[in-house]
């Protein structure tokens, strides 16, 4: 039986840098989510090292895309949604960290002043089922 050979167009740290920026996230960020030093980080984007089983799994589930996503076996889907700027996805990954209660109470809010600025359409279609 004949191996299928895989065909890999984008090095895995250029993969792992596009990955990090597209989720505007820092070295700094995924270094810490992942438990290593931002310098580990730079070395696998630049391809100096490749990481192993185990981190590769915490990469991708903090840049959420499959391993095989992230080591370039399959492509990445696109949500079609414009990418966040970086202080924004700050701010929701915070958001993200508060109370169920807490969080709710904050989009409340949120939604009354897009509801004021005629804005609120857009925000619950992109909020989904989040109550």
């Amino acid at each position: 039986m004949a191996r299928k050979r895989l065909r890999i167009s984008e090095p895995f740290g250029a993969r792992l840098a596009r990955l990090r920026r597209d989720r505007n996230i820092t070295q700094n960020e995924l270094a810490r989510h992942v438990g290593l030093a931002q310098p580990n980080i730079s070395d696998y984007e630049r391809g100096r090292f490749v990481p192993r089983g185990p981190l590769i799994i915490r990469l991708a589930r903090v840049l959420e895309v499959s391993t095989d996503q992230l080591l370039g076996v399959e492509p990445v889907k696109r949500n079609g949604s414009p990418p966040l700027d970086r202080s924004a996805a700050r701010r929701l990954r915070k958001i993200n960290l508060l109370s169920r209660r807490d969080r709710q109470a904050l989009l409340r809010t949120i939604d009354a002043y897009l509801t004021k600025t005629n804005l609120a359409a857009d925000a619950g279609n992109a909020r989904g089922s989040g109550r």
